[in-house]
């Protein structure tokens, strides 16, 4: 997910999206534990999709304080 395409949504969404993909990579960490996870890369994008959110959801709440 690229950030232009993260910055269109509104602050609900991102919200859900962020439980979302919380939630994958919980599942994730349990099938990469169990051997079960063939692409391994698809960690790593979840972790980077969850940090470009908190990114932005972090810029807008500094932008709405000033």
């Amino acid at each position: 997910m690229k950030a232009s395409e993260i910055r269109d949504k509104t602050d609900d969404e991102l919200e859900d999206q962020l439980l979302q993909l919380k939630k994958t990579q919980f599942n994730l960490r349990f099938q990469k534990a169990s051997g079960q996870l063939e692409k391994t890369a698809q960690v790593t994008e979840v972790r980077k999709d969850i940090a470009r959110i908190k990114t932005i959801i972090g810029e807008r709440s500094r932008s709405n304080k000033n």
